[in-house]
Order: structure tokens, then C-alpha cells, then sequence
């Protein structure tokens, strides 16, 4: 193990390397020239701020942190890795937990910034075009360095892109594997020790759950549901809330009571008519695959 500090002007940063991986344990800014917003910010000397300060800034619902990296940051495909964004992890303390973050650029952390609506997004967006044109006037000029600089800056860069392109098949490899098991596990098909309905339940949660599902507003688990519903809609060219409402009518005129006629539902509807119910399993199927949800 060993502990490397950087120092820069108003900015000082304490890594550890350890297993070949990077850590970056603790970042000291001198805010005393700072304007309020970015010492909110962490604003550090290349203008950069991080993801959970930005998040923080915006006020947004800490719950849903993960799922705002992984829909905005690194599932954004407009978005790459080493040019707007840098991940990294920080330690509180030397070998304490560790956390993930993501360095942003003032280009990228105003394009996030532009997706929210609030007092905040627009002070945000406001600031980050201002440090825009700040940090676009501070571009190095790498040829009047010295000749030492300039080919220590060469070899930083073809040992940064060995890096990276090394990572890049290290998690591609991964995903791959994660891909083939999820798919593997899926077409097992449904346990029959459980029951198609209690599979389909689970199923459904465990996409709720998923980091790759996203729904616009309400619970996640309904909304997970209703979409499973949607594709039966559409891949069976059935209009299922008439057919529950007809199973309801049915039930009324047999004489069911208001309790036993609760107990309908779509899923129920579903369960009885063979055809839906096949179809709708390969829905089901079809959406673990998608948002790439492994069932134990």
C-alpha cells in the first residue's frame, strides 16, 4: 500500500494505491475565494464537481441517488467516460468504506442540470455556463512546456489509454458473463414448486428492484407491473381492463360477495385464460432479460 499527495494550487488530494486499484481518500479546497454556490459545488481548480454534489445541490430525493448515476451518468450513452465524467472512489478514512463517485465536467454537470426544473437546476445551469467560458479561456497550451513536461505528459497519456482500454475489456467480459446468466436462469422457465403467479410476483419485484428500470413517477413495483401489462396489451391485442371488468360482472351475477369480487384482478384474469397466461409469462421473460434481473 502506499499513500501518494498531490498538491495543487488551493487544492490538495490524498490517493492510496492498493491492489492496483486507485483511491482517492481525501480532497482539501481552499474555499476562502469561493463564491457560496461553489463551495455547495466542490468546485475544484479545473472547475470539475461531483455527482453527489451536484445531486445534493439539486435537492433531489436521496433515495434515488443510484438510479440518477445510472440513468444520467453511466447508462447515459451521450454521455463517455473520461471526457465528461471520471469515476473514482472515496474513503472517509484510510481503509474505511468505500464509496463511488463520478468527477463532472462544467459541460456535463450543466447538461444534467438542465433536466430539472427548480430554483436549483437554474442556479446550476446559470453558474455552470458562466464556468464554462471561464475554464475554455485556462486550456494548457502543451506545446510551450518544456521538453521534460511534454514527454512526461505523453507517457501519462498512453499509460491513462493502456488503462482504460484494459478496463474497458474487463467490464465488457463481465457484462457478458452477467448477460449469459441472467438469460440462463430466465428460460429455466417457472418453478413449478412455487406457482406461476407467485413466479410472476417475484419476477416483477425483483425488476422493480433492478437499477436498469426506470419509471417516471409512483411506485416502482406498480409500475413495474403496469408495464408488464402494457406488452401483454400489445403482444396479445387484448384490452384487459374490459376483460377484468367482465370477470367481475360474472362474478357479481353468480352471487359472489363485495369480498370475493376484491380478490379479482388482472393477474388473476390472466391466469385463467391459457393463452394470456403463456403469452404473458414470455413477457415477463422478455422484461427480466431487459433490465437484466437475475432470480435466484
Amino acid at each position: 500500500m502506499q499513500i501518494i499527495t498531490l498538491y495543487i494550487p488551493c487544492l490538495q488530494i490524498d490517493f492510496l494505491t492498493t491492489g492496483g486499484f486507485l483511491y482517492m481518500n481525501e480532497i482539501t479546497i481552499n474555499t476562502a475565494s469561493q463564491t457560496p454556490i461553489e463551495i455547495a459545488l466542490g468546485i475544484d481548480e479545473e472547475g470539475m464537481t461531483t455527482a453527489r454534489k451536484l445531486y445534493a445541490f439539486l435537492e433531489l430525493d436521496s433515495s434515488n441517488y443510484s438510479r440518477w448515476c445510472k440513468s444520467n451518468i453511466t447508462g447515459n450513452e451521450f454521455a463517455e467516460e473520461n471526457v465528461d465524467y471520471w469515476a473514482f472512489v472515496i474513503n472517509d478514512e484510510w481503509g474505511g468504506q468505500a464509496t463511488k463517485d463520478y468527477k463532472l465536467t462544467a459541460h456535463f454537470a450543466k447538461k444534467l442540470s438542465v433536466k430539472g426544473n427548480s430554483e436549483k437546476a437554474e442556479e446550476a445551469r446559470e453558474y455552470f455556463t458562466r464556468l464554462e467560458e471561464k475554464v475554455k479561456q485556462q486550456v494548457i497550451d502543451y506545446s510551450k512546456l518544456s521538453p521534460e513536461l511534454q514527454m512526461f505528459n505523453q507517457i501519462f497519456q498512453q499509460v491513462a489509454k493502456t488503462e482504460l482500454e484494459q478496463k474497458k475489456l474487463a467490464e465488457r467480459a463481465d457484462q457478458q458473463e452477467k448477460n449469459m446468466k441472467t438469460i440462463i436462469d430466465t428460460f429455466k422457465g417457472t418453478d413449478s414448486d412455487v406457482g406461476t403467479e407467485k413466479w410472476v410476483n417475484r419476477c416483477i419485484s425483483k425488476i422493480a428492484e433492478s437499477d436498469d428500470f426506470s419509471y417516471s413517477f409512483g411506485n416502482k413495483y406498480a409500475a413495474a407491473r403496469n408495464e408488464s401489462y402494457r406488452r401483454l396489451s400489445d403482444r396479445a391485442g387484448c384490452r384487459l381492463d374490459q376483460q377484468l371488468r367482465n370477470a367481475i360482472s360474472r362474478a357479481e351475477e353468480r352471487g359472489c360477495t363485495k369480498a370475493q369480487t376484491n380478490q379479482i384482478n388482472k393477474l388473476s384474469v390472466i391466469m385463467q385464460n391459457k393463452r394470456l397466461k403463456d403469452i404473458y409469462v414470455s413477457v415477463i421473460k422478455e422484461m427480466m432479460i431487459a433490465y437484466r434481473v437475475e432470480i435466484a
